[in-house]
């Protein structure tokens, strides 16, 4: 499958996609919160929420109502604080808690026109918060949008593991490189007395990348905080130090990638 053009007034320089083996291990968090430390550091940031059947981007970052359209397609929703661009089925129904019921081949299309008939404008990074999975819309990302690497996100339990390995070699056979892995929900910190524990087993996404061969960019902690934003659609102003660590990694990664051109 050859790649698509992309909307006549967009520009994007380069995609990013974010993806997980399974459900649940936060990876639409990541995609946001990739998307956040990008545009703090300046860059014009967009972000496709492709999980068709279970879209959170729109709540996460306080956006709602319908998107506008015009002759040259449909404009995204832009947040008020930093200005990142959002498209979602979500900003597409008539209201946000119907359900998406179609079959693969609609879906895959539906994120085909996410790429063809939405006027993004200028873009630095396009973000995709891609579907669990290695089903029809990874596929078809993979094949017909120019993703130039992916974020891998897991959690500590083995069959979390086990299932990213499936998505990474997913990424390998489509010729994907891997910017590197972030394991989600690692530890957490007790807010009485300060010590660490972890409630899916000690930490295992670096030994976990070592043995993959791929980057690790670090461990992300169960934190109330970053859920409470998420559900206040106030996600752009979380702090957390993994933020700059994912930034750092996406922007190396595209670095080295024009330099092997």
């Amino acid at each position: 499958m050859e790649e698509y053009e992309q909307n006549a007034l967009s520009s994007t320089r380069h995609v990013i996609g974010v993806m997980s083996g399974k459900g649940g291990v936060g990876k639409s968090s990541v995609t946001a919160l990739t998307a956040v430390a990008l545009a703090r550091m300046g860059y014009k940031v967009g972000v496709m929420d492709a999980d068709i059947t279970g879209p959170s981007i729109p709540k996460m970052f306080g956006v709602h109502g319908k998107l506008d359209s015009a002759e040259t397609g449909l404009f995204p929703a832009q947040t008020e604080r930093l200005g990142i661009r959002i498209v979602s089925l979500n900003l597409l129904l008539d209201r946000e808690d119907r359900p998406v019921v179609w079959r693969g081949p609609l879906l895959a299309g539906a994120v085909k026109q996410f790429w063809t008939d939405v006027s993004w404008g200028d873009l630095d990074f396009m973000i995709i918060d891609l579907p669990p999975g290695t089903g029809d819309i990874p596929l078809s990302v993979m094949q017909s949008i120019p993703v130039e690497g992916l974020i891998t996100v897991s959690s500590p339990q083995d069959v979390a593991a086990l299932v990213v390995r499936k998505a990474v070699n997913m990424a390998e056979m489509m010729d994907k490189p891997i910017i590197g892995l972030i394991e989600n929900m690692s530890y957490i910190k007790c807010p009485g007395c300060g010590e660490t524990m972890y409630p899916f087993g000690k930490p295992a996404g670096a030994g976990f990348a070592s043995e993959m061969g791929i980057p690790f960019i670090g461990e992300m902690p169960i934190d109330p905080a970053l859920s409470e934003a998420a559900d206040r659609g106030e996600i752009e102003m979380y702090e957390s130090p993994i933020m700059q660590g994912i930034a750092e990694a996406v922007v190396r990664h595209v670095q080295a990638s024009a330099q092997e051109e």
